[in-house]
């Protein structure tokens, strides 16, 4: 089985019947005679895929802002140019926040 942190979108799935009344969830397997019930925990297909498709947004997002921060701190600014360059970086980090703001469909100032 493979697990959501490792963001593998192939983990394991099986088909398996649902009570519509009281929500029992049996998935029948051939019997080999050594059956026993243990209590597991399981999530949806849709659940399990919204998980994966949001943990690919913040990866995302989390590389765009980190080479952001990456060119803020390898960035030396020429003597007497500080104000120029920290202007520079902060108009790129808005570009980057509006960037990333409208991938998400929300406001940039936010």
């Amino acid at each position: 089985m493979v697990f959501l942190a490792d963001g593998n979108a192939d983990a394991e799935r099986v088909a398996v019947w649902q009570c519509i009344g009281c929500g029992k969830i049996d998935g029948p397997r051939p019997c080999v005679g050594v059956c026993e019930d243990r209590k597991v925990e399981i999530v949806y297909a849709y659940a399990y895929d919204e998980a994966l498709a949001q943990l690919a947004s913040v990866r995302h997002r989390a590389d765009v802002l980190e080479a952001l921060l990456r060119q803020f701190t390898r960035t030396t600014p020429r003597e007497g140019e500080w104000e120029r360059s920290y202007r520079a970086l902060q108009g790129q980090a808005r570009q980057t926040l509006a960037a990333l703001a409208a991938d998400a469909g929300k406001d940039p100032a936010r």
